[in-house]
């Protein structure tokens, strides 16, 4: 079995510690410091001692934080787009110094998860991470307010995983880099289109995944599971309509529903590079770049980025080093006219042909038990979410 394309920096990182080696770190962790992580940081570890997050082998450190944020590389010159670092309070800092041991703990099961050797202590410039990574300081944003939440100080070091962290979620699902990679050389998949999403599939996602599908050996589709915002639907709601749009209308040689364990930063240009990246840790070679990849809303409605400017961000990096290849996929409808999906690449009708549904007349029409347009949902679908906001009505 061969690789048909290398990890991000050329190694697939392991911090992860089994047998022996675990049951020793676990019992070292009970005689040290315990630092307690946030949900999106338990996300992170996981993905960094799993390779996910390569070339990343612990959080990061001050020289890659600042380069990350002002040149979108590592210090080392490797492309990275999006901070990876773990804040402590204050309380917490006074009782740390470099070099000491210290044990990560998930405070919602009050194990401890991981070690980490404290390389560097320095402060959070909250500032540069949010108008650097988000282009904006406003709190209403998600990404900037879980900034602006986090503690005044980072820490740095590499991490030992000797526990995963507790989810009874999807367990067949969930796989790391290293199985999505074996299942790509056992299937003989050279060619692999990797697709991010937090929402459920609708049929103008759906078009672009096909298309994408025909000029690639499989498809990785790889729903993000870990923190979103409030009005996000569900990640359990949204695995359902996963589950039965691929059972029901792709080819099962073809396909695999993984999930990835980590949690939305809804930073959209940037967010798009470091989705890319990752999905190449997992041995995809191609990746599904939508329109507004990514992006949220102020509350106004208007948008944070521009609708293609996660298109546009590719173009400041070169093909080598970004490594898996971007597929830019446009705004895409059901045209009445011509009868089929199509985008306004393929198009050539006025927007007055085209079925056009905005997100809060679905969900109101979801709420009353209607069935969307076979055009815009399939109703399998559909039905799922109609099913799931009824039981939520009536809970």
């Amino acid at each position: 079995m061969t690789e048909t394309i290398k990890p991000h920096g050329g190694k697939l990182v392991n911090r992860e510690l089994t047998g022996a080696q675990a049951e020793e770190a676990r019992g070292k962790a009970k005689s040290l410091k315990r630092i307690n992580l946030a949900s999106y940081e338990i996300s992170d570890l996981e993905m960094i001692a799993t390779g996910a997050l390569s070339p990343l082998e612990g959080f990061m450190g001050l020289a890659d934080f600042k380069s990350v944020l002002e040149k979108m590389h590592l210090a080392k010159g490797l492309a990275w787009s999006l901070p990876v670092v773990k804040s402590i309070t204050e309380e917490e800092k006074k009782s740390i110094k470099v070099g000491d041991e210290i044990a990560l703990c998930d405070p919602a099961s009050g194990h401890a998860l991981a070690l980490m050797k404290i390389e560097e202590i320095f402060p959070h410039d909250k500032a540069a991470h949010a108008t650097q990574a988000y282009r904006t300081e406003e709190k209403a944003h998600p990404g900037v307010a879980r900034i602006y939440g986090m503690g005044d100080t980072l820490i740095a070091g590499k991490i030992s995983l000797f526990e995963r962290p507790k989810c009874a979620k999807f367990l067949e699902y969930r796989r790391d880099p290293a199985e999505t990679r074996k299942i790509f050389s056992e299937k003989n998949w050279r060619r692999v289109v990797a697709f991010q999403t937090r929402n459920p599939i609708h049929r103008a996602h759906e078009y672009l995944l096909k298309c994408a599908l025909e000029m690639a050996d499989g498809l990785m589709v790889h729903p993000l599971i870990g923190d979103t915002k409030g009005d996000d639907i569900p990640s359990e709601i949204r695995m359902k309509c996963y589950q039965v749009l691929l059972d029901k209308y792709f080819s099962k040689n073809n396909t695999l529903l993984s999930v990835f364990p980590a949690a939305m930063r809804y930073a959209g240009p940037r967010e798009a590079i470091f989705h890319a990246l990752v999905r190449k840790n997992y041995g995809c070679t191609h990746f599904i770049v939508g329109r507004d990849h990514a992006g949220v809303a102020k509350p106004d409605g208007k948008p944070y980025y521009g609708s293609f400017d996660a298109h546009h961000i590719f173009n400041e990096f070169s093909a080598e080093e970004i490594g898996i290849t971007p597929l830019f996929f446009d705004f895409t409808f059901y045209c009445k006219t011509c009868e089929e999906m199509a985008s306004t690449k393929t198009c050539p009708h006025d927007p007055s042909h085209h079925l056009s549904l905005s997100g809060s007349k679905v969900r109101e029409m979801l709420r009353k038990g209607e069935m969307p347009p076979p055009e815009f949902s399939r109703p399998e679908v559909a039905q799922v979410l109609i099913e799931a906001m009824r039981e939520k009505a009536t809970a």
